[in-house]
Parts: structure tokens; sequence; C-alpha cells
């Protein structure tokens, strides 16, 4: 996987045309114009696509939408691959590599509206746009159809819950929204920051389980594989990616942000990549090694344990009652 640190590059050329440079990269170290740090970007997804065979199989990809900038990256670029692959628009990629991907995979967008007031109406309409634009289906499953109430009304006495609240459900809301689309994989827009983030935020919480499993796999029937295609992206890389191609757009942030331990693990990464580069990969590669010793495939080391089903709902956990439904009980107990 290649680091990329995004600094601008703003009186340097491009390493390969001399045109004015958009991107100082590194490992290897180049500066990239525009046209050129597209292409190198969505080439470092599509090998990583090939590499890790993500995309296999004539698959049916559930894409995550929510309409920020991770996802809206990951469906232009995954747009992009497969039409390449189905040779409607010309790749200068060899056609070994095409050939890896399933010319016969298709698309959906899944967006979740948790029912986040004053937030969540913008993501959604950067969302519906993006879709019209590339011609993409797009399925909406809201927290309120899917569990009865918005996430404003279920975190109402308990804020500083929010997004372990919020991250609970949107899973099964992602879940269910690709198996509604009969999807194969589901694809979610975490980069290079983001799984270096969480890997130091389980370290930091002692959580082995969650350190090592891997979405991926699964038991057979009880898991739609998840797949991360951004993971060789940084985010200031995704930022510019979408910057020069007149795609970003300046979004609201979640109210509930600030409860997140992920912005103290931000915070701190981004110190310590600023001192030593390199350090987000370094987290990732360590976690992987871990992976092969200890084995994601081991009892307990899946962090659901013994597969068992809910008994209120059925779906897989580690105990008698999963995740969701001890969120919405806490809630009924509540009123």
């Amino acid at each position: 996987m290649s680091k990329g640190d995004g600094a601008y590059g703003r009186s340097e050329s491009c390493s390969l045309c001399k045109k004015p440079a958009v991107a100082r990269l590194s490992d290897p170290k180049r500066s990239l114009c525009a046209d050129h740090f597209i292409r190198d970007c969505e080439e470092r997804v599509r090998n990583a696509i090939v590499t890790e065979g993500m995309i296999t199989d004539s698959d049916r990809i559930a894409v995550g939408l929510s309409g920020g900038k991770d996802s809206t990256a990951l469906l232009m670029i995954l747009s992009g691959i497969l039409a390449s692959c189905r040779g409607d628009v010309s790749s200068e990629t060899g056609s070994s590599e095409i050939d890896a991907i399933s010319p016969n995979a298709d698309l959906i967008a899944i967006t979740i509206d948790e029912g986040i007031s004053g937030y969540r109406e913008e993501t959604m309409e950067a969302a519906a746009a993006l879709v019209r634009q590339l011609g993409i289906p797009q399925q909406i499953i809201s927290f309120d159809e899917l569990f009865g109430s918005d996430l404003d009304t279920l975190l109402k006495g308990r804020e500083d819950e929010a997004c372990t609240v919020c991250g609970v459900l949107r899973r099964r809301a992602l879940l269910e929204g690709a198996r509604r689309a009969g999807a194969t994989k589901i694809a979610t827009g975490h980069n290079l920051d983001d799984e270096a983030q969480s890997v130091l935020m389980n370290l930091l919480r002692g959580d082995l389980p969650r350190l090592v499993m891997d979405t991926a796999s699964g038991y057979p029937d009880c898991f739609i594989p998840r797949i991360k295609p951004l993971l060789p992206l940084s985010e200031k890389e995704i930022v510019i990616y979408l910057m020069v191609q007149g795609a970003f757009t300046d979004l609201p942030e979640c109210p509930y942000a600030h409860t997140a331990l992920r912005g103290e693990a931000r915070e701190m990464l981004s110190s310590l990549e600023m001192q030593y580069p390199g350090t987000r990969q370094r987290l990732i590669t360590a976690r992987d090694d871990v992976r092969e010793i200890i084995g994601a495939d081991e009892p307990g080391m899946r962090g659901e344990g013994a597969v068992t089903r809910c008994r209120r709902c059925g779906e897989v956990c580690s105990g008698d009652i999963c995740a969701v439904c001890r969120v919405l009980r806490r809630k009924r107990l509540d009123e």
C-alpha cells in the first residue's frame, strides 16, 4: 500500500509532465499535476482491488454512500473502474488487471438517513445529486423506518453515547440495505487515516477481538463481506482528488462528532504522522502481523464469539441479545 501525504506542492512541477503540481506524495516521492494525481489515486485503488480480490464473480456491490467526501470518492472511483472493465470508457491499465475484476459487477448506493436535524438534509442531497450524475441506483434506509425512531430521538438524555449508538445502528441499517439490494459485497469509504485510527482506538481500549477481526470474511450465510477499496489513500489525498475535479462539497460536520474517541485518535495520529512519517501505515502493518500470528478465524477472535442468534431479532451476536436490540431496549426502558 502506498503512503501519500497529499500535501500541496504549490511551487513545484509534476514529476511526470512538468505541469504545475497539485500534490506531493511519498513512497515513492513524487509531485503530480491534477491529471496524473487523479490517475495515480485511481490506479492505487484499482491495484488494491485486484491484489485483494475485492470484486470478483459478477459481484453486486452495495456502496455505503453518506454524501460525504470519502463515500463520494469511493462511488466515483468504483464507477470509473467498472466502466473501464466493461469498455464504457478508455483505460491505460493493462488488460490483465482489468480482467481480474468482473466486468459484470454492478453498484448500488445505500444511503442511511439517521435523522439528524440540521445536518443530514445537506448530505442526503449531495448523495442524491451524485447518483443522478453517475446513473447509479440508490436505496435509502432510514432509522425511523427500521428502528421506529430517528437518531435524535434515540439519543435524548444520552448524547454522550451518540457515536456508539449511531455506529451500532448504522452497521445494521447498511446490512439491511445490502440484503434488500441482493448485494454480495458491501463497500465502505474507509481510508488510510480511518483504518489507522481504528487500530489505535482498539489498542487504547485493549480490544483484541476487534483489533484482529476481519470484516472481509465471515461465517457462511451470516455476513455480507465488506471491502475497503480506499485504504491506499489518505484523507488529504481524497480531498485533493475531489477538489481538482470540482466534486468537493463543503458539508457541515455531524453535531455529535465531538463525543467520539475517534476525534482524539485523529489528532494524536496527525501529530505523530507529521513528526514520524509512515506512522499510520506502520500501525496497520502491525495489526496485520498480529492477525497472522493469532489468526482472525480463531474462536472468539471475530468479535462475536460462538455463532449464536439474538433471541429478539435473530441476528448473529455473541450473547442472548445483540447490540442493536440492547440499544433499542434501553430506549424503551427510558420512556
